[in-house]
């Protein structure tokens, strides 16, 4: 699956970027929509937020699991991870957000992208929200990451019987993010679904409104 992605194909809620204080990337998940992962923006506190969702080109970022060998998820990784990249620029260089007033979150597939893109360019953002995700890269295999976060603080949520995210991966993430000076907190729900529940929501919000845990 040749997939490229469109910086521009976006949705945008909330305050306008223009007069926002304050600035969101969300990811959805595969299958899903920029408009799926913007209905979570009903449950988020917070005062001044511009909510900035891209779309991925057939509803997915890269075609096969987050662990599969990363040559088999090309192009369709490089371009998601572009993506990113770019709008974080815009939102820095157009709308004049400092990076510590940019937050990224994202669900499934989207919280992997997230996740990677962070750890693959570490900064001091605002917050980083990995909704049942994990870092991309086969069992073993994870790359070496360097660099300073700076204390962002890094949330990993998830079921602890995942059927698509492994537990084991949730930790290795964690260990990175904690590598990379992240303020990280990681917490496993028991035999919870791949979904998003309130205490998840309850701690992004504890970080939108206080910008710590």
């Amino acid at each position: 699956m040749n997939l490229q992605h469109n910086p521009n194909n976006i949705v945008i809620k909330g305050t306008p970027l223009e007069t926002a204080k304050r600035a969101i990337v969300m990811l959805h998940g595969r299958g899903a929509s920029a408009r799926d992962i913007l209905s979570l923006t009903d449950y988020l506190e917070g005062a001044d937020y511009a909510y900035v969702a891209p779309q991925a080109t057939q509803s997915t970022w890269y075609p096969h699991s987050f662990m599969a060998p990363t040559e088999a998820n090309e192009p369709g990784l490089s371009s998601a991870l572009e993506v990113v990249g770019k709008i974080v620029a815009r939102l820095h260089d157009e709308f004049g957000f400092a990076h510590e007033n940019i937050f990224l979150l994202g669900f499934s597939q989207g919280a992997c992208l997230s996740l990677e893109y962070v750890a693959r360019n570490p900064l001091r953002f605002g917050g980083v929200f990995g909704l049942s995700g994990g870092l991309i890269g086969p069992e073993n295999q994870l790359p070496d990451y360097a660099g300073d976060l700076q204390q962002t603080p890094v949330f990993l949520g998830c079921s602890d019987v995942d059927p698509h995210i492994p537990k084991v991966r949730v930790l290795e993430s964690e260990q990175v993010f904690k590598g990379l000076n992240a303020n990280v907190v990681t917490k496993l729900y028991k035999n919870f679904p791949h979904s998003v529940n309130d205490d998840e929501l309850e701690i992004v919000n504890q970080v939108l409104t206080t910008t710590v845990f």
